[in-house]
């Protein structure tokens, strides 16, 4: 057997479903076999693979072994000439594997092999070619030096900048989301090394493969899209303890003595000093900008009392006194709007104007509530409330508005930005991806087809052919490209990436007979995954406002339940809902009983009360109540709630 294709999977069931078509094409021609190594997934991916990839081999271990563990597991018992080692959060062109075994039968020199790799919107990833981290390599990767002289032989070793990204050369490391490497090598120099659990054992392998006599080489004859997926993100502080502690394993295993000291020493001093900056970014990122409100926000409305209070109040010869206008009052106001503003989306990502300007208006209802409890020594000109809910309102958007103005990605104007997809693929697949899409909760702004063909008349409902997307993607303001990989070979697939690259266009893959659509710069950003299970009830705002529902009903249900009792059916009951939702042991709605939920894929929730079934005059199916389960996820919003709760609770 020539070929044999491992990859490790833990919990990315739509991206290894990709990865797996990709790979069967590559395959064509290829005598090889595919193992997958499942980690303990409880998202659905032995299932997917047992219904859509019976050829495929599988692991499934009841534990997560680690990346360097699970990979051995299925080497030991592989019989390829070579083996590859392939993350699932990748994408091969169709002669991926040809090209490269052509390159490794010619070269017996070669012991590993890596390839040019890029990301999901079509840029070079610099990891594709490594070199070895010396003390002083890492010295300079550490603290910037290489991004400052991205070309210099001596500072931009780790990355080997100075060398071309199309030119075929030897180098040290291989990443190790494509190691193609021979099975003689690996019963010379010995598998991964199960020391290291994830980062590390794909630079420790690449060291070992050299020291046994071998070259690893880079091959960018051939590309692969790489989403860059990693368990934890680069800014966190456990990322950078694990993967700097790898490295300094790395070091005491194969340096000597003196230098493993010295490596030791300067990866100690990165941990302290990365550990630093990811704890800095992390608090900027979550305070900015409720911080620049607060300032902005007390600044203006402590203006606007000195001002109306000198010159409106004393008319010129005092103010307002500091305490307790300035200390208690103005705060206590200025907490209820931006509670408020929380409450109503305001510090939800991407930031929005809307959200925070309803946050305000609406909680300028509370501070005049609270201010009609106040005792009268206490009770400040209504005016203040009056222009300072204006100078809120303004300054949340101005807050907002640099941001969206300087085009950071955090902001956004509006309910939802405006999507504007192109779909290139045949007639069939394109109805299908269409169909898709409109399923799911993004609401696009606008769908429009394109043929894969150039020589070939296009159909009536489409709006040209793929040489001519360049114009199409300025005459329509396309934001999203969406190709048919049925249609459209994976090869051609990033060319066109590469291609047609722009800073506000992004990329998305849909894989024949799959329900999701694919494509972002990393696996862990859902919203750049479209499936039609999307969990919108589970997004931190959903969860949110039905948190606020369950509170609210519970609380006014309580305090107003004399009065209720002549409106609704089983008074007794509602109140000890009331106290069983208040006390969080279930919530007023949850999902219909079906036969098999799990099978559906939805989101946990808290158990209902009521579901979407209740109330209704008719009884319905079981498949009829798994349907309203989906709508309820991916649909869902406070209305459907009250709605429920109002049909079911209110005598008719």
């Amino acid at each position: 057997m020539k070929l044999t294709v491992v990859i490790v999977n833990y919990n990315v069931e739509h991206f290894l479903e990709q990865c797996l078509y990709s790979v069967r094409r590559a395959m064509k021609g290829v005598e090889g076999e595919v193992y997958v190594v499942d980690n303990n997934s409880v998202d659905g991916s032995l299932k997917m693979l047992a219904e859509k990839f019976p050829e495929v081999k599988v692991i499934a271990n009841k534990v997560n072994v680690g990346f360097a563990k699970a990979n051995n597991q299925a080497i030991r018992i592989s019989s390829g000439e070579y083996v590859l080692l392939l993350n699932p959060d990748t994408v091969v062109e169709d002669d991926t594997f040809t090209k490269t075994i052509a390159f490794m039968d010619s070269h017996p020199d070669a012991g590993g092999l890596g390839v040019k790799m890029v990301d999901g919107k079509g840029q070079f990833l610099p990891e594709s070619k490594r070199g070895l981290p010396t003390p002083m390599t890492a010295f300079y990767k550490i603290f910037g030096l290489s991004k400052l002289f991205p070309h210099s032989r001596r500072f931009a070793q780790y990355h080997l900048g100075y060398l071309d990204d199309d030119e075929i050369n030897p180098v040290d490391i291989l990443a190790g989301a494509f190691m193609l490497m021979r099975r003689a090598t690996l019963d010379k120099c010995g598998l991964l090394d199960e020391t290291f659990f994830m980062y590390g054992e794909d630079v420790d392998l690449s060291y070992r493969i050299t020291l046994a006599g071998y070259k690893n080489y880079y091959f960018p004859e051939t590309r692969i899209i790489h989403y860059k997926g990693e368990s934890t993100k680069k800014t966190t502080v456990n990322y950078v303890l694990v993967f700097y502690k790898a490295m300094e394993i790395f070091a005491k295993k194969h340096f000597a003595k003196k230098r493993a000291h010295l490596f030791s020493f300067v990866i100690n001093l990165a941990i302290y000093f990365r550990a630093f900056l990811a704890l800095v970014s992390q608090f900027v990122s979550k305070v900015y900008m409720p911080l620049s409100d607060i300032l902005l926000g007390y600044g203006g409305l402590a203006a606007i009392g000195y001002l109306w209070g000198h010159y409106t109040v004393y008319e010129g010869v005092g103010s307002y006194p500091v305490h307790p206008l300035f200390t208690i009052i103005l705060p206590v106001y200025l907490l209820i709007w931006l509670l408020t503003s929380y409450f109503t989306g305001g510090y939800d990502k991407p930031y929005k104007v809307i959200n925070s300007v309803g946050g305000v208006l609406t909680g300028s209802v509370l501070v005049l509530v609270f201010y009609a409890l106040l005792p009268e020594g206490l009770r400040f000109s209504r005016a203040l409330i009056l222009f300072g809910m204006i100078w809120m309102a303004v300054a949340v958007s101005i807050t907002r508005s640099i941001g969206y103005m300087l085009k950071l990605s955090d902001f956004q104007y509006g309910k939802n930005a405006k999507k504007r997809f192109l779909v290139i693929g045949r007639e069939d697949e394109s109805r299908r991806v269409g169909q898709l899409l409109r399923s799911t909760s993004i609401k696009p702004d606008f769908v429009g087809f394109v043929s894969p063909d150039e020589n070939y008349d296009v159909p009536d409902n489409y709006i040209g052919n793929i040489s001519q997307v360049p114009d199409i993607i300025e005459i329509y303001k396309i934001t999203e490209i969406i190709f048919c990989s049925k249609d459209i070979t994976h090869q051609n697939i990033i060319d066109k990436m590469v291609q047609w690259h722009a800073p506000n266009l992004d990329y998305k893959i849909a894989p024949e007979d799959t329900l999701s659509i694919i494509g972002s710069n990393s696996i862990n950003t859902r919203g750049d995954l479209y499936t039609v299970d999307i969990r919108t009830i589970n997004t931190v705002p959903n969860r949110r406002r039905k948190f606020l529902f369950d509170f609210f009903v519970s609380f006014f249900g309580i305090v107003f339940w004399v009065f209720l009792a002549w409106f609704i059916n089983r008074p007794a009951d509602f109140l000890r809902n009331c106290l069983k939702v208040l006390l969080g042991k279930c919530s007023w709605v949850g999902y219909c009983s079906v036969a098999d939920r799990d099978s559906l894929k939805l989101p946990e929730i808290k158990e209902g009360v009521y579901d979407q079934s209740s109330g209704l005059k008719d009884e319905i199916d079981d498949d009829a109540r798994a349907q309203l389960n989906v709508i309820y996820a991916r649909d869902y919003s406070i209305s459907k709630d009250f709605n429920i709760l109002q049909r079911t609770l209110l005598k008719r």
